[in-house]
């Protein structure tokens, strides 16, 4: 499992953040400061058996399963989602992780990779 942040020139954002497998393990504090969320992708077309779950939380060391997430957001079986949020959503520190369920219960991960990428700032 790689987690990868870049600085990037912006117009909206200045960080992207990418995940190649995420997991229901949480990626704490991905960006290492506070900031705005801008822009989401997460590919699930690895997976023929379940939709995935990407939970997003404001809070530096969430425990997937048990804290609420602030943001849930759901990628049907082999299929890859673009979400853009134009005001972007404000956080303390961002972290998130993927699973194949919905609401606050749930830690199983998704059988095959997924791939998450975030423009923040």
């Amino acid at each position: 499992m790689t987690l990868q942040v870049s600085d990037q020139v912006s117009p909206v954002g200045n960080k992207l953040i990418i995940q190649d497998d995420a997991t229901g393990t949480s990626n704490n504090a991905v960006t290492g400061a506070s900031g705005t969320l801008y822009q989401l992708d997460v590919d699930n077309s690895g997976n023929s058996d379940n939709a995935a779950y990407l939970k997003l939380y404001d809070n530096a060391s969430p425990t997937v399963g048990t804290t609420a997430p602030d943001l849930v957001f759901r990628v049907p079986v082999n299929q890859r989602r673009s979400i853009c949020i134009p005001d972007g959503w404000d956080f303390t520190s961002l972290s998130f992780a993927v699973v194949i369920s919905g609401g606050t219960a749930g830690t199983t991960a998704p059988t095959n990779d997924v791939t998450v990428k975030m423009v923040t700032t």
